[in-house]
């Protein structure tokens, strides 16, 4: 068997999140099918980590085992996979990997963008969290920049989690003004479930002028969910970049 890595991106909309659920319509199940189906056998896909429910990625990576060696860009299977698959879902590439090589473990980072806009705008109504309010974007970022200086998140993980560790080194964290969108760029060596978006939800209120700035690292040092503010919708985050090790590809 040959292990290859699958790099593709999907808009989560229609999707219960990237992990399958028994009854559920998620971008795992429908890779799976499609690989299996082109490849004529049962192939089992594991990706670099769970999204949830309408969460986008516009990078994300999966790993696979084939009996076939001859897979890496293989232009033609990239062009009968994307034939099949839906149209929010798109293969990118396809490339050789050690044989334990692991989409999930082997990421040494990963990089998530939330994006507000400030216009309601038809064509990106399940990409961005409209919001209207007058928000202060250099008081965000101050904010922000406390995230680089803890690594207990706690206060940002969804409660009752199976984490074995709330640990997470944060090393960007950061608002852009893009004139009708605000855009939210966080990366880490990892993520806790939820954690972008009780992030983005608790630093809204910072730029509203809502929430001091001692309050907000105070919610972090506080390692209580109930501290923190509520967790932005889903469909404004978007995952866009994974790091990985470049010993790993052969």
């Amino acid at each position: 068997m040959t292990r290859y890595f699958i790099f593709l991106s999907f808009r989560g909309t229609a999707y219960n999140g990237w992990q399958i659920q028994p009854g559920k319509h998620t971008v795992q199940g429908v890779l799976t099918k499609a690989l299996s189906t082109v490849l004529s056998s049962q192939i089992a896909v594991t990706g670099a980590g769970r999204t949830d429910t309408g969460v986008h990625a516009s990078f994300f990576c999966a790993h696979f085992d084939a009996v076939r060696n001859d897979l890496n860009n293989d232009g033609q299977l990239l062009y009968n996979l994307n034939g099949i698959l839906p149209d929010d879902i798109a293969i990118k590439r396809i490339v050789k990997v050690n044989p334990d090589a692991n989409a999930r473990f082997d990421a040494i980072s990963r990089t998530y963008q939330y994006t507000v806009t400030r216009v309601k705008d038809p064509f990106c109504a399940d990409t961005a969290w409209l919001l209207y309010w007058q928000l202060d974007i250099d008081r965000m970022n101050e904010a922000a920049a406390i995230l680089l200086k803890h690594s207990d998140f706690t206060s940002f993980c969804r409660l009752h989690g199976s984490n074995r560790t709330n640990i997470c080194r944060v090393t960007h964290a950061r608002w852009t003004d893009e004139q009708e969108k605000l855009i939210f760029t966080i990366t880490a060596d990892r993520f806790l479930r939820n954690m972008v978006r009780a992030v983005v939800g608790t630093l809204i209120p910072a730029g509203r002028g809502k929430l001091a700035l001692n309050d907000f690292d105070a919610i972090l040092r506080g390692k209580n969910r109930g501290l923190a503010g509520q967790s932005a919708p889903a469909h404004g985050l978007s995952l866009t970049a994974i790091g990985y090790p470049g010993n790993i590809f052969i």
